[in-house]
This record gives structure tokens, sequence and C-alpha cells, in this order.
């Protein structure tokens, strides 16, 4: 029985309503990450389309880095770890280009209610509770950004301090392991500002020292908001460039 028809909608290809079937089974987690989809031929029998339509919608999730194709092996959902697609969401390197894995050192975790432009960013209601969480990011000794981290505590349920101050992994790679939530795009703005003096203290700079501010929207399947995140990065060393992986 095929999942969908030709006329399933005027207004979009056939192949915009095979990605957004598969972005369906993805968000829910019929198929993890890490995990291979059914091949070729099972798809095309289960949304009744040709191998070329097939390929187109798995063409457009892989150049948006939903999934991935391994030679020879076939094509797998995303995974977030410590390989080169981790750089996709590190947008900082030193200024002669070299990017470096960032050591994450927990500050603060906590619970809060979502001010109004937090509740806007992700899509809930202010007064709703959140997770705020507060890192440091260092290479070497060099600590480079603090980041205020907002979640929605009901993406999150049992999200414990001790289970992020013991995290071997990067953070979107935990949002995948442990809560099936995976991150497929960000959106960012770029301002400047001033360390404040809890800043400057976790950053060893002095009070008042130039900054730049990095506000960032992390969304899942389906444009659904996740993560609210406020980085404040000492570009003494370092510089902002936004990954294209």
């Amino acid at each position: 029985m095929r999942e969908l028809h030709q006329s399933t909608s005027l207004s979009l290809p056939l192949y915009k309503e095979v990605k957004h079937q598969m972005v369906a089974a993805l968000s829910a987690s019929e198929w993890k990450p890490g995990e291979a989809i059914p091949a070729e031929k099972q798809l095309c029998a289960r949304f009744g389309v040709s191998i070329g339509t097939l390929r187109k919608a798995i063409d457009e999730l892989v150049a948006e880095n939903i999934l991935v194709r391994q030679q020879g092996r076939g094509t797998f959902v995303t995974v977030h770890n410590r390989g080169p697609r981790l750089f996709r969401f590190f947008n900082y390197e030193r200024h002669d280009g070299h990017k470096d894995y960032a050591k994450f050192t927990l500050i603060r975790f906590g619970k809060a209610k979502a001010d109004k432009a937090c509740a806007a960013r992700l899509g809930i209601a202010a007064g709703a509770k959140v997770f705020h969480i507060v890192t440091v990011r260092s290479v070497g000794s060099e600590p480079i950004m603090v980041e205020d981290i907002k979640l929605s505590e009901a993406l999150f349920p049992g999200m414990t301090k001790a289970q992020l101050s013991s995290r071997p992994i990067p953070l979107y790679s935990q949002y995948q392991n442990d809560y099936d939530i995976n991150i497929v795009r960000i959106e960012e703005g770029v301002r400047a500002t001033l360390a404040t003096a809890a800043h400057a203290k976790l950053l060893n700079i002095e009070p008042g020292a130039p900054l730049l501010q990095v506000h960032r929207v992390a969304y899942s399947y389906n444009d659904q908001p996740v993560e609210y995140r406020v980085s404040y990065v000492n570009t003494e060393h370092y510089q902002y460039a936004r990954s294209n992986a």
C-alpha cells in the first residue's frame, strides 16, 4: 500500500512529499542517529515512487546534513561526534584558520522560567520551565568563550547536573543519545559587547574587554526549536567563522 500519491499535495513536487515523509519518520525516531535508512528499493515501494524521485529527496536530506552517504555501505542518519562534522556547529577558529577541539566545563546547572525573549526563540510560553546551563569552552588552558544555554524542560525530562558534568561527548551528541533529539541546523546572529565582571573572571580577561556575542537557536526536524544559546567569545586569539560543512 502506498504511503503517498502524486495527488497528496498539489503545491509540492512529489520528491518534496517523499522528503517530508522521511523527515516525519526521523522525527518519530523510526530511524535513529547512526543507523542506516532502509534500502532504496524498500523506500520506493513504501512511498510508491520511482528511484529518481526517491534519490532527489535523499539528495536534499544529505545536502542539509540530516543524512550522510557512506561509500559502499549505504545512507545513514547523521551523528554528532568528535569527527569533522563537529565543526559544523562549532564556528570558531584561531586567527590563522586552525580549528581545535574545545574542552567543556560546566559552571552552572539549574531550572528557571523562560523570559519573553527566551520563550519566543524556543517556541514556548513565557514563564515555562527551562533548564539554565552555563559552560566555559577552553582550548588547552585558554578559556575562549562562556555559553549561556536555555533548554525547554519539556523536551529534556529528567536532565541532571551529574549527567552533563560527566559527559565525554559533545552536547548535541547527548541530545541524540539520551533524548532522541537531533540538531540539524542553527541560526546565529553576531554582535559586539563588553565583558561583564562575571564573564571577565571566567575568561581571565579584564572587565570591559571587547567580546563577540553570538545568539544561537538550534533546531531539530520540522524546524522545532530545541536550544537557545548566547555565547560570549574572547576574540584575542579566536574568530567567528561560520562553517558550511
